[in-house]
Order: C-alpha cells, then structure tokens, then sequence
C-alpha cells in the first residue's frame, strides 16, 4: 500500500504523523527517509503525540536511541546517521526494540538496512522548493493497520 500526502506546514506534517500513530501495532518498524532538515523529527514529535506520550521528543542524533514511555505504545526513536557498524545496534539491544511490544522509528535506516525487518513501513519525506519553503511530500510505503 502506498499513500502520499502533501505537507504545506510544520502542523500539517506533525498532524499528518498524530494520525498513522493512532492505529499502529506493537512490533511496528517504520524507517524514516529523507535528506537534513526535511522534517524527520516533527514526523516523530507528532507521531508520538497521536501514541499520546505528553514527553519532549527530540532527535537521538548523539545517543542513537530514545525510548518514550507514558502513551499507548513505547515509542523508540533511532537515529542511526552515526552508526558504523552494525555490531553498535547489538550493543543498544536493538531487537529488543524491533520485536518487542513498542514501535520503532528509525532515522537514516539505509545505514543499518540489513537489519530493517522485511515489514518495516517505509515514509520518505521530500522536500520541493518550487512548490514553497515549507512544503513536503511525504509518501508511506506499507500496511499500518
């Protein structure tokens, strides 16, 4: 399944994000594309708020993982722009993450593309300058329900 949508603001991408939140599963992998800046971090912030978690929720760019408790599922947070080498995710205990009773959202997840299980849901977000400076097409590849 894909769905595309089109972002026109920071609140339509955060909005956009609260909604796929509602009706995710535990054990849900989601890889997060993009270039810098796109907007990767305000799809988490909002995904996490439709989870219901009330946290903070910030990117894990130093410490590659963030787990967020308090709503309806876990929400893990990685950003593995800085792994090299795939033994770095045994050591954050990564499966326990991927396969557990939580969901994953994994920032840069070409890094560690081996490990993405084969039904990760796949949202790439685009920038394009021609259709204004805060535009998005964001596109979601996979079966959320």
């Amino acid at each position: 399944m894909m769905e595309k949508f089109d972002s026109f603001s920071e609140k339509d991408t955060f909005d956009f994000a609260a909604s796929l939140a509602k009706n995710v599963k535990p054990g849900t992998v989601i890889t997060l594309n993009g270039n810098l800046g796109c907007g990767k971090t305000v799809f988490t912030k909002g995904f996490g708020k439709g989870l219901g978690i009330e946290e903070v929720i910030n990117s894990p760019t130093f410490t590659i993982l963030k787990t967020y408790e308090g709503g309806r599922l876990t929400l893990n947070h990685f950003d593995v722009y800085r792994i090299e080498d795939l033994s770095e995710m045994d050591e954050i205990g990564y499966e326990d993450c991927f396969f557990g009773d939580g969901v994953s959202l994994v920032e840069w997840a070409e890094n560690i593309e081996e490990l993405i299980p084969k039904n990760a849901i796949h949202v790439t977000i685009e920038k394009n300058p021609e259709k204004g400076f805060d535009y998005r097409a964001i596109s979601v590849e996979g079966d959320l329900s």
